[in-house]
């Protein structure tokens, strides 16, 4: 369906929630699933649910509009369903609740029947039928099961006539400390939504929200700020908010029955600096409250807590979130961590875990980025910069770099680094990465120490995975030495099982000595092309991998020719020409040629000048050769170390350089200057 076709009759999805289908990419996939088990009517497990339910939660709208959420509660059997489109609700009328006003015959309504202690819940949305002092009907129009996400389980009992107080309402003009200490404290809210369709039905939707406490933020003008997780993809709540802002919202202190009622204006942001910044988060809406009301020990019953959803604890809270953009404001500054613990991995890699000293967060990085560090081996000679691929998850909360033993600095960390020493590093970067999101199965491939970007992304997946209830198909053929050598086996294999069989692994020994095969390994010898033609098939692949350069090459050419294309094959690098690609040309994009004639070259900062020729090799080359030590580490347009601000003038590369930059930065470790384009002398000013 394109922007301008009708939503078809019968379908739950209207404008607004197509249209934020359609804007996430998952219109044509949610229409479908709509159809299949959305109903006009309730089946008839779903008329038991509501039946031995003792609350159900209600979204109303009154006489001027505004939509209220509130919970109505009762006795088991309060509710009955004697035909499959009817559900009777037998509660007293209570004046003190907001959302009652809206209880006509005719008016919209939406229900959730939600069932905390075993995290079920079903959705219905009709039109109240008759109504008496002792409760009303629904007329069903739509019915449908929601999933058991963030719901924290807890288990209710009812109170004594002799133990229930006497509801106090109260009408709040702002917020007060009782009110935010509420709201701060909720790890559970309701929600209510509505639209008016064009031939006149209203359509009226009660909707649960959960996370960690902390989850929604109080703001300036008592504005709340609530993070979208990954759900059910039906968006019924933020659909509506599209085409009518209007929202209610019911927080609910389970322990004395307290119920904080409001009503006002809602908003979706989809992009904000917030998102990324706030572990799970997908997107954001704020709510901004018109009208609040206070019903002290309305809620007749009690709840007694049992444990978090586990997907409310892969989420984060605003504490964090503010921590990640504090120290995301801190640019690419270098920036002191601590090493928090070292745990050995194998007999010749050492993971380093590390974190803030200051009371800022560590910035979110991408599965497979690495981080710069710089450290001082040697006391009388300058400061050395190194980059590590961190081998933690973004969801991890810290950083872990695991380091093989071999040259200056990783000599340096083994052999000096203790828990409690200081090392400074700069914000995660690097393009080598991956979607876990991507329907498309995933093969990953390390060798040795190359181990860590793909344990990073494997993390990732199968975290992200559990997360949104979709794990990416992955394979993973991982290549050591010996088994003494390879590092991280408790670590995989607690992956393995949690991924349940969306994830397997292939693990290779060049010497199998002390192991045993299908115990401590699947194949003797190395990843080649047998192995994965045996392996895979050669279905529709995303290929990365990361390890010695020939080892890399190899893949990269054997795979090329079985033609898979250049752009499903990714490959960590970090040394200059480590990978020869045979990239498809597209027509009219091309590197810049390279000068051919002397360049002058200025270095703004130091205001130091060099003249460039053809055999001075890089800028990096041409800067060093005048006294000056810009940072660096791969010198092979890898990792973005050497970033540097172009101030006059164009650079090029012979070969483009894996690190994407602006168009105004220049890799310096293996950029040169660009031939000029006019008549004149051409000159280049960098910002060194």
């Amino acid at each position: 369906m394109d922007s301008n076709d009708e939503i078809p009759t019968g379908s739950p999805f209207h404008s607004g929630e197509v249209e934020l289908q359609r804007k996430l990419g998952v219109a044509e996939r949610m229409e479908q699933f709509g159809r299949r088990v959305i109903r006009d009517h309730m089946p008839e497990q779903h008329r038991d649910f509501f039946e031995q339910l003792p609350f159900v939660v209600a979204g109303t709208v009154d006489s001027q509009g505004d939509v209220w959420a509130t919970v109505l509660a009762g006795a088991p059997g309060f509710m009955q369903s004697p035909a499959p489109r009817q559900l009777t609700i037998n509660v007293p009328y209570d004046p003190s609740d907001p959302a009652i006003t809206g209880r006509k015959e005719g008016d919209a309504i939406g229900l959730l029947g939600i069932e905390l202690h075993s995290r079920r819940r079903n959705r219905m949305n009709g039109n109240i039928g008759a109504v008496s002092e002792s409760g009303f009907t629904v007329e069903v129009e739509h019915s449908f099961g929601n999933c058991p996400q963030y719901i924290q389980t807890r288990n209710w009992h009812a109170l004594s006539p002799e133990d229930q107080a006497t509801p106090a309402t109260e009408q709040l003009t702002a917020f007060d400390d009782d009110a935010r200490a509420a709201i701060s404290a909720a790890d559970t809210f309701f929600v209510a939504s509505y639209i008016d369709l064009e031939d006149g039905r209203r359509q009226v939707d009660a909707s649960h929200r959960g996370g960690k406490p902390g989850f929604v933020r109080i703001g300036d003008g008592d504005v709340l700020t609530i993070p979208d997780f990954a759900g059910n993809l039906h968006f019924n709540t933020l659909g509506n908010f599209l085409r009518n802002p209007r929202a209610g919202l019911v927080f609910i202190d389970f322990s004395n029955g307290d119920m904080l009622h409001m009503t006002g204006s809602a908003e979706v942001i989809l992009e904000s600096p917030d998102i990324s910044a706030f572990q799970g988060a997908e997107r954001l809406w704020t709510f901004t409250p018109q009208k609040i009301v206070r019903r002290k020990a309305a809620f007749p019953l009690r709840f007694d807590f049992l444990d978090w959803s586990p997907n409310s604890l892969m989420t984060g809270d605003w504490d964090q979130a503010g921590q990640r953009r504090k120290a995301a404001e801190q640019g690419s500054t270098w920036r002191p961590l601590k090493v928090s613990k070292i745990v050995d991995e194998s007999s010749v890699i050492r993971s380093f875990y590390l974190e803030p000293v200051d009371d800022a967060g560590l910035i979110a990085n991408l599965a497979g980025q690495h981080l710069p560090i710089r450290v001082q081996p040697d006391p009388d000679a300058p400061a050395v910069i190194r980059t590590y691929t961190l081998s933690s998850a973004p969801s991890d909360g810290t950083y872990r770099i695991s380091v093989k033993k071999e040259g200056l600095v990783s000599s340096y960390l083994h052999d000096q680094v203790t828990v409690g020493s200081i090392i400074d590093a700069r914000p995660p970067a690097g393009n080598f990465t991956i979607d876990a999101g991507e329907r498309r199965p995933a093969v990953l491939m390390a060798a040795g120490v190359g181990i860590t970007p793909m344990l990073a992304m494997l993390r990732h997946i199968v975290y992200e995975g559990l997360r949104t209830r979709h794990i990416r198909p992955t394979i993973f053929f991982y290549a050591a030495r010996n088994k003494a050598e390879r590092a991280f086996d408790d670590e995989l294999g607690s992956l393995i099982t949690a991924a349940g069989g969306a994830v397997r692994v292939i693990r290779l020994l060049e010497d199998g000595e002390g192991a045993e095969q299908g115990m401590d390994f699947e194949v003797l010898g190395r990843v080649d092309m047998d192995l994965l033609r045996a392996a895979l098939g050669f279905d529709d692949y995303d290929f990365l991998m990361c390890g010695p350069p020939p080892f890399m090459q190899a893949i990269y050419n054997g795979l090329r020719g079985l033609n898979v294309t250049d752009h499903r094959i990714h490959a960590e690098a970090f040394a200059p020409a480590s990978l020869k690609r045979q990239v498809e040309t597209t027509p009219g994009v091309q590197l810049a040629p390279a000068a051919i004639k002397p360049v002058a070259v200025a270095f703004a900062a130091s205001g130091k000048e060099a003249r460039w020729a053809p055999e001075s090799g890089s800028l990096l080359d041409l800067a060093e050769s005048r006294g000056l030590t810009p940072e660096f580490s791969c010198r092979g347009g890898s990792c973005g170390t050497c970033r540097t601000k172009i101030l006059a003038g164009a650079v090029t590369y012979a070969e483009q350089p894996a690190f994407q930059t602006e168009s105004d930065e220049a890799l310096i470790c293996c950029a040169v200057p660009a031939a000029e384009n006019g008549d004149g002398p051409a000159r280049l000013i960098l910002e060194i």
